[in-house]
Formats: C-alpha cells, structure tokens, sequence
C-alpha cells in the first residue's frame, strides 16, 4: 500500500502478483475493494494494481471539479509512481469512463482494454437507474449550501448526472485490443453497450447472462473466466 502525490491530493494505490501490469479502476461511489473477488484469480498470472479514484477510499480530493479526464492522468501518476510505461486497464462502470479516457488521451500508456458496464453520455443509463442518481445529486446540491460533506457527493453524483460525453466516432481512435463486458441486466442500456463495442475496431463483446451491472461482484467466476480468457489470448 502507498500513495503518490498528484495534482493536489495523495492517491492511494497497491499491487500485488507477478506478471505483466493489470491496473483496476473502481466505479462510482466506491473503491479498489470491489475488485476482492478479482485479485485472488488475477495475480496468479498478473501484476494487479489498483487505487482509489480521487475523492474516493483513501485517496484525497484536492481542489477543483471532479471529471474523467482528470481521473485518467491519476491513473497516468499511479503508473508513473511504479516505474510503468503502460499496463492493462480494466474499468468499471465510471472506472470504465475513465479507461476510455486514458486509452483515448494517452493511448501509449494503455496495452489493452477491458470495459465493464461503461457508458458514453448519461443517457447510456437505464432511466430506472439514472433517475434516484438525480434526485440524490438534486438533494446533495441544496443540502450542500450549508454542508461540506454534502457538497462533496454532489460532486461524485455529478459525474454520473453530467458525465461523460463521449462521441461513439471518437472510439474509433483506441487501437488496442479490448473486452466490452457487461451483466444481461445491466444499469447500462444493452444497445449502448453494443454501440460502445462496435465503434472501437475489432472489440470483443462478451454479456454474463443473469449479471447486473455489478457483475465482477455478483458473478467472479464467470466475469474472471471472460477477462483471463481474453487476457491470455493476447
């Protein structure tokens, strides 16, 4: 376990295994212990990093509106922090938003793509999902007026509310080799998945039958067969 210092906040990362680097982005509202029903099966074959996303876990805020774009160059740092050039990026949710910033910003760092339950504009998201999200952000802003912690879920909430805004035609710019994964009953709309995988060349699609969109939790050993199978195809 350490963290790095970047952009005005200390970013907590850890790896674990031996191999080529796997680097983990957790979503929303969450941190790097989501991927617990991972790293066993992973670092078996690979060097597993993960960290939290600023603002999330043990990793700070620092100053400034939180985004993607900024997430990916602390992903960018973490790496730096290792002594890695590039590593294998597997994203969930608005840990998977973020991989495809870093793919698309700085392609050199990433060897190949996973994505799971990613999306390219708010709309993405299944209204039944999309619009608690809302009213919760709605009520995060007005309780914010008077409090900090408030304040700041407003500010994760908002990515979800506001975020991302990716063109499908931009996708077509990731050259690397990359899983679209996601559960039959995913938070995000099946035929924005398929857009996802079908606007980045040559991208596989996989969907975990029965899995929601917290798939790698719900369902690790069929998620974990997909992604090693991919992996080690490579």
């Amino acid at each position: 376990m350490a963290t790095v210092r970047y952009d005005g906040a200390d970013l907590y990362y850890a790896s674990c295994g031996q191999g080529e680097p796997l680097l983990l982005l957790h979503g929303n509202g969450e941190d790097s212990s989501y991927f617990c029903g991972q790293i066993p099966s992973l670092k078996k074959h690979y060097r597993v990093i993960v960290m939290d996303t600023r603002g999330h876990g043990r990793s700070g805020r620092g100053e400034g509106q939180l985004n993607f774009t900024r997430f990916a160059r602390d992903a960018a740092a973490v790496l730096d922090a290792l002594g890695l050039s590039s590593a294998h990026v597997l994203g969930y949710s608005d840990g998977g938003n973020t991989a495809i910033r870093l793919a698309l910003d700085a392609p050199e760092r990433v060897r190949s793509l996973i994505l799971n339950g990613a999306n390219l504009d708010p709309s993405g998201i299944k209204w039944t999902v999309q619009t608690p999200i809302v009213l919760g952000y709605g009520l995060c802003r007005l309780i914010g007026l008077c409090d900090a912690g408030a304040r700041e879920k407003a500010g994760i909430l908002g990515l979800m509310v506001h975020h991302p805004h990716v063109r499908p035609s931009e996708l077509s710019a990731i050259r690397v080799p990359t899983l679209v994964i996601a559960g039959e009953h995913d938070a995000v709309r099946q035929r924005h998945t398929e857009q996802i995988a079908g606007s980045i060349p040559h991208a596989r699609l996989r969907i975990i039958p029965g899995g929601s969109h917290a798939v790698a939790a719900q369902k690790p050993a069929a998620f974990n067969r997909e992604l090693l199978q991919f992996l080690q195809s490579l």
